[in-house]
């Protein structure tokens, strides 16, 4: 039975996350014996993007109800497609409200944040971030069927060419009942959650008119910004760039936080990325006990200097 896994769409382009999440799938397939389904709401990206990472059928499912993101009629059109026993999600913000509604529709087990291919399929176990990203277990799913979650950054998108086939799958799901408060929308921004360099700010920065520095370093790195929550709560940056417990949990390839003291809360969200660099003119912040690199010192200067040396080794 085929494995199917949701290729996650904004506005019909595919997300990183959903390249992701069939090279997941296709690791998943391989050990199984069996082919990957990726199913996706109303794409208009050409479905060549996801045979590329080893998804054999790719099912698009049509349905002018759903162009307007509700994770219950979402997670009704899986159920009405995804009928294999493994189904693979993007730990995404909108995946992650689709995967557990499904799972109860399925009566299937739930594991959420995973990080690895499997360790077993028979019994399905997998390792996945525990404890606000503090930890790891080893998740065992004994039933009939399992929903799976993939941690974004961390199993990575890796190229599986096939030829896959394409189908049109027509449905009418009601989508009334669920209101959209909050829908992440392509800003035409680089998604903070699927960058591989992040450089974050805090109130070390005094100001929102000293965040051109930020903005200038991210562009030349090609990162994404971020910021922590005080700055967020008090209108400097966008609550969208706010990364912490309370905000987006990221797992860049490098953080680098500027002015950033490092409370646990912030620590909760960023703990995941695999070098953190704090930039810091208090010796004390808590912040470098966490660091694999600290720079004590006027965050004023440095940020652009580091800027020019780098745009002088790019030149």
């Amino acid at each position: 039975m085929a494995i199917f896994v949701y290729a996650e769409n904004i506005n019909g382009v595919y997300k990183k996350a959903a390249f992701e999440a069939v090279s997941y799938a296709k690791a998943v397939a391989g050990q199984m014996g069996d082919t990957v389904t990726a199913v996706s709401v109303n794409p208009t990206d050409a479905s060549d993007s996801l045979y590329k990472y080893g998804a054999d059928i790719v099912i698009n499912i049509k349905d002018d109800g759903l162009k307007n993101f509700s994770a219950r009629a979402y997670a009704e059109a899986m159920n009405a497609v995804a009928d294999g026993n493994v189904i693979i999600f993007p730990h995404t913000t909108d995946a992650s409200s689709v995967a557990p509604m499904l799972a109860v529709m399925k009566d299937y087990a739930l594991i959420t944040n995973v990080l690895e291919a499997p360790e077993s399929t028979s019994p399905f176990q997998v390792k996945r971030r525990a404890f606000s990203g503090k930890g790891f277990m080893h998740a065992k799913a004994e039933g009939q069927g399992v929903i799976i979650t993939v941690s974004q950054n961390a199993f990575g998108v890796k190229e599986n060419a096939v030829a896959g086939t394409e189908e049109a799958k027509d449905l009418t799901i009601a989508n009334e009942d669920t209101k959209v408060l909050s829908h992440e929308q392509s800003s035409g921004k680089l998604d903070l959650k699927e960058a591989e360099v992040v450089v974050s700010a805090g109130r070390g920065m005094k100001g929102p008119e000293n965040w051109g520095m930020i903005e200038d370093l991210a562009n030349t790195l090609g990162a994404a910004t971020a910021c922590s929550k005080p700055v967020s709560d008090i209108g400097w940056r966008p609550h969208s760039e706010h990364v912490g417990q309370t905000g987006k949990a990221i797992s860049p390839n490098l953080y680098i936080a500027v002015g950033i003291s490092g409370a646990i809360q912030h620590l909760a969200g960023v703990n995941s990325s695999k070098t953190i660099v704090v930039i810091n003119s208090d010796a004390e912040a808590p912040f470098f006990k966490s660091a694999d690199y600290g720079v004590v010192g006027d965050a004023f200067q440095i940020i652009p200097a580091l800027t020019e040396k780098i745009k002088a080794l790019k030149g």
